[in-house]
């Protein structure tokens, strides 16, 4: 079962994928917040999946959002392999280089990347999120 948010910008609602196919599970109640993954959010939304007998089937046309709802921070750790130092020709730090980035930045799969006017240097990366089932401090 995959996470995910489907619908237009800004009125996202949540869903799951099973396979190739992807359910509303709105009725749940509920969206992939902070307080959904600090509450056992996950094993909460699967049991009650395993409770319906039929879900709302979500037309694969339909646009995904991102897989979560604005989180309160994004944090990232810069340089984390070498192969990313080397391509940026820097030494590969000696401590983790902690940055973050607004929880604006954060576009479904297929949306457009918005760029500042004016931009000159775009740099592209890929992000993992990892969701933490407790607050971290």
């Amino acid at each position: 079962m995959k996470l995910i948010r489907f619908g237009q910008i800004g009125k996202e609602k949540p869903g799951i994928q099973i396979g190739h196919v992807r359910y509303d599970v709105s009725a749940f109640g509920e969206d992939y917040t902070e307080a959904f993954f600090g509450s056992n959010g996950i094993k909460r939304l699967e049991d009650w999946v395993n409770q319906q007998s039929s879900l709302p089937v979500v037309d694969a046309d339909v646009r995904l959002g991102s897989p979560l709802s604005r989180p309160s921070k994004i944090v990232c750790i810069g340089l984390n392999y070498a192969d990313h130092a080397a391509e940026s020709q820097m030494a590969p730090p000696t401590e983790p280089v902690i940055f973050f980035k607004s929880t604006t930045s954060i576009v479904g799969p297929h949306d457009d990347v918005m760029l500042p006017p004016g931009s000159e240097k775009t740099d592209w990366e890929v992000e993992l999120a990892v969701i933490m089932g407790k607050t971290a401090r």
